[in-house]
């Protein structure tokens, strides 16, 4: 891979070749990608995405606030941005013709990164990551999976194994009715967006980290294969036809996800009440142990402001290793020889590890997170098998008033009739993926009659 292909300014549908130097310096094309994804619908639905403590916010919590997918998603684009560009400044250091012939500038890495980063869970269900699996257990072993027979092992496994990577991928570039190409974002920010740059199948085929999970269904399949080849992605030789090697931008973007689920969520637990404040500031201490100054920590007499100084250091701390990383592997991440995450690199690991057990044990296994996975199974699995029976039911011209009902309320409009049965599951999958937390609560109680 080359860095002149991989920070390509097309868009799907151009017509013309967008070359760097003649860009508007004033709105930068990397940074119209981060302006139409902030001011997307599907975006602002993020402000009531869980992302790991329900909300409400139960009684008797210390504070008054935790995050959501949307405040996560900022965060992340910040630390995302940073990454960038000063990597970028090194990177334009090593191949000076980047800057002196295409006119790249370093703030280019910094507002592609940080655009992939905002967009990077767009695609998440309702109900956090549970939502994911929730989906992907009514069509594999639920209800849903009465229609397997009527699809392919490929279409199956998109179903089977719902992934909110390759929902946002489809957020980002499926092309509707008077709107082509959806967002129209740079193929620079789609590729470094992807993070899992195959197809659902085959599944998990080594364990490199781009082969982890999927990053595209196959309704997007041949677009994704367009952004592809315009950047160059390298082919992996286990998977030639639909499986690449990442987007080096790509590492920068988890990256800056890893370092903010790490250091955020923990703030949280703390937040909540589910980790003890003495305990927490020990783990952090760890951390960042060669850089705090211990007079202006001592002088601090509130926990929140020795929080604050911490959790600035850790992230600080964060991404000048994850950047050192990157740009040690940055020749073999461009043969697409480096398969982990540049954390798992990173001198921090013991101490991230340490963070992310303690997360997990008091944060993510708490009765709150619990609670509202089990509710969030039911309530996406009856709404998958009302709007699922409804969108056959009409194909099939045996729409009853119930169905009509149901479609109305949604305020969508399915074109069941030219539609093949993937297609019909997928938008069904899709449309519950794109609920808010409480659009979901509010559509089930609907159904179900309690909303009366």
């Amino acid at each position: 891979m080359n860095w002149e292909q991989l920070l390509s300014l097309k868009r799907q549908g151009d017509t013309h070749k967008r070359l760097r130097k003649e860009q508007d310096e004033t709105r930068l094309g990397f940074e119209v990608d981060y302006d139409r994804i902030i001011f997307s619908s599907a975006f602002r639905r993020l402000q009531d995405k869980t992302q790991v403590m329900p909300l409400p916010i139960g009684k008797g919590s210390r504070k008054d606030f935790v995050h959501t997918r949307l405040t996560h998603s900022l965060e992340v684009s910040v630390v995302g941005r940073s990454l960038g560009r000063i990597a970028g400044k090194e990177i334009l250091g090593k191949y000076p013709h980047l800057e002196e012939i295409s006119g790249h500038r370093f703030n280019d890495f910094g507002a592609i990164v940080a655009a992939a980063s905002l967009a990077h869970d767009i695609g998440n269900p309702p109900f956090g990551h549970s939502g994911e699996k929730a989906i992907g257990a009514f069509f594999k072993s639920g209800k849903g999976q009465q229609y397997q027979s009527d699809l392919t092992d490929k279409e199956c496994q998109d179903l089977g194994a719902f992934e909110g990577n390759a929902n946002g991928f489809k957020l980002l570039a499926e092309s509707r009715e008077g709107v082509p190409g959806g967002l129209r974002l740079s193929y620079a920010t789609l590729g470094a967006f992807t993070k899992y740059p195959k197809e659902s199948l085959p599944k998990k085929p080594t364990t490199h980290v781009a082969d982890k999970k999927f990053g595209f269904f196959q309704s997007e399949r041949s677009f994704f294969l367009e952004v592809a080849d315009e950047l160059g992605l390298r082919r992996k030789s286990d998977n030639p036809e639909t499986g690449f090697y990442r987007h080096p931008l790509t590492y920068l973007v988890e990256a800056a996800d890893d370092i903010c689920y790490t250091i955020i969520d923990f703030e949280d637990g703390i937040n909540l009440g589910l980790i003890s404040e003495d305990y927490a500031l020990e783990y952090l201490i760890k951390l960042v142990k060669d850089r705090i100054d211990t007079q202006k920590y001592n002088s601090m007499t509130q926990t929140d402001d020795r929080l604050s100084y911490l959790r600035a250091l850790s992230i600080s701390s964060l991404i000048n290793e994850a950047v050192k990383v990157f740009l040690d592997y940055e020749e073999a991440i461009l043969k697409g020889e480096f398969s982990s995450p540049l954390l798992d690199k990173s001198q921090f690991k013991p101490q991230i590890d340490d963070i992310i057990k303690l997360s997990v044990e008091k944060v993510y296994q708490s009765n709150e997170v619990v609670e509202k996975e089990l509710a969030g199974y039911r309530i996406i699995s009856d709404l998958l098998e009302a709007l699922t029976g409804a969108l056959l039911h009409l194909r099939e011209g045996k729409q009853t008033n119930y169905d009509a009902l149901l479609l109305k309320s949604m305020g969508i409009h399915f074109n069941a009739e030219r539609s093949t049965t993937y297609q019909l599951l997928m938008d069904a999958a899709c449309f519950v993926a794109s609920l808010s937390d409480s659009e979901a609560v509010h559509l089930h109680n609907k159904i179900t009659g309690r909303a009366i």
